[in-house]
């Protein structure tokens, strides 16, 4: 039953959330006068005017109840408007108290909260809400949601390193949106997904062909998609060897990219285009240096504790590259001393530069058996580009010391040659072993 004086504060809610004068709401069918005393709380609804007032504002009569306190509705209009990280993340003590509520605000909350743990670097939280998203999405049976939960899952997936589950549902996002004719938007969401996760996977056929897709669907948008869609296209150009066009690609959506559009693309597009002019041959260095410098104001206005580790990891890159040795090391270290919060990849490639480090120090058979073991690792869980990108360093390495493959035996004892045949080609050995410890 409706009572007063929730029912009148709910009604002046509803009303003024669509910027509606009590006179423009009741018409001819409604006094104005009674409409203010209902709203004051004075008079008692009667079914009549409910229904009325139901229909003139698009509503559902359960609809003038107000949200019960503690309820996560209530919660959900607080996180909102609050618009902070902190409010956001307080959804969480109100969804742990069970699964009574409607689950369109379920899954509401839970996709604030996946992208306020994505934001901080909090990955198995991310991944936990991602979960039940898919299986919300899918108790939903709505394709718009299955298909944005399912795209960020396989993003969630793919920045923790699990390749081979990540293209699986990274593919099955783009098939539920395809064959539901989503909006471009969720098409290209997903899209943006699935060749990221092909690129990792080293199937840069399939990467390039869906790349040359996404861009063509973008091409007439605006904001940040057709932004990001030029980002991928370059990642993939990138490992294709085209390191001109990727360059151009990414220098485009530079170009294209305004603060205004959003502060946060803005900052990340910089520290990509860092990361790829460290990784050209030979690293453009004088470039990285500029689009870290352009970062470093900006973090402290919206960065987080994943951009901080973000930008420091490409400082520690920097350094090595200039021959700063010290510094290079320091960078690195202060970077053991927190939660580290960077991607699987990230990780990863942090990980070679501390071996590169070693053997500059001399420790050449410590920081060879380390590569060797962690380029098993990567290939075994299916990131392929990113194992070949070990290969090649191990090989620079033992080319640099000049060592035969004979003095540092695998296994099988052909594992280092074959490092130095692929030095070339960049091409990667095919055994496999167990998955990353210690990078996941």
């Amino acid at each position: 039953m409706l009572e007063q004086p929730s029912f009148g504060r709910r009604l002046r809610q509803l009303r003024t959330e669509r910027g509606l004068s009590q006179a423009a709401l009741v018409g001819d069918g409604m006094s104005t006068g009674y409409l203010s005393r209902l709203e004051s709380g004075a008079r008692q609804p009667t079914e009549r005017a409910v229904a009325f007032l139901s229909e003139r504002l698009g509503v559902k009569p359960s609809d003038f109840t107000e949200p019960r306190a503690g309820s996560l509705a209530q919660a959900l209009t607080v996180a909102t408007s609050a618009e902070t990280d902190d409010a956001i993340l307080a959804l969480a003590g109100t969804l742990g108290r069970g699964r009574e509520e409607d689950r369109a605000l379920r899954w509401q909350a839970l996709w604030l909260l996946a992208r306020t743990k994505r934001k901080h670097g909090e990955r198995a939280e991310e991944l936990g809400h991602l979960e039940e998203l898919v299986e919300l999405g899918d108790e939903l049976g709505l394709p718009e949601l299955r298909a944005r939960a399912c795209t960020q899952l396989a993003q969630c997936l793919r920045s923790m390193g699990d390749i081979a589950r990540a293209a699986e549902i990274a593919a099955a996002a783009y098939r539920i949106a395809r064959d539901s004719a989503s909006s471009v938007r969720d098409t290209a969401g997903a899209l943006l997904a699935l060749v990221s996760v092909e690129a990792e996977a080293g199937r840069l056929p399939d990467a390039r062909a869906h790349a040359d897709e996404l861009c063509e669907l973008t091409r007439e948008l605006t904001g940040p998609l057709p932004i990001e869609a030029m980002w991928t296209a370059s990642t993939v150009r990138f490992r294709q060897g085209d390191h001109a066009a990727a360059r151009e690609l990414l220098e485009l959506a530079l170009e294209r990219m305004s603060s205004h559009d959003g502060l946060l693309l803005w900052m990340r597009l910089r520290l990509a285009a860092a990361s790829l002019y460290l990784q050209l041959s030979p690293p453009a260095t004088e470039a990285a240096r500029g689009r870290l410098e352009e970062v470093e104001p900006v973090l402290g206005l919206i960065g987080t504790a994943l951009h901080c580790q973000e930008l420091v990891t490409l400082q520690a890159h920097l350094a090595f590259h200039e021959g700063r040795f010290e510094d290079a090391r320091s960078l690195h270290d202060s970077l053991q001393s927190t939660k580290v919060r960077l991607t699987f990849r990230d990780r990863v490639r942090l990980a070679v530069l501390y071996n590169r480090l070693l053997a500059h120090e001399g420790r050449i058979d410590e920081a060879t058996d380390n590569l060797r073991t962690l380029g098993d690792q990567t290939h075994l869980g299916s990131n392929i580009d990113l194992a070949a990108e070990i290969w090649r360093v191990l090989a620079e390495i033992l080319s640099a010391d000049r060592l035969p493959a004979r003095a540092t035996p695998t296994a099988d004892g052909t594992r280092v040659e074959e490092a130095r045949k692929d030095e070339a080609t960049g091409t990667v050995p095919g055994t496999t072993t167990t998955a990353p410890s210690g990078v996941t």
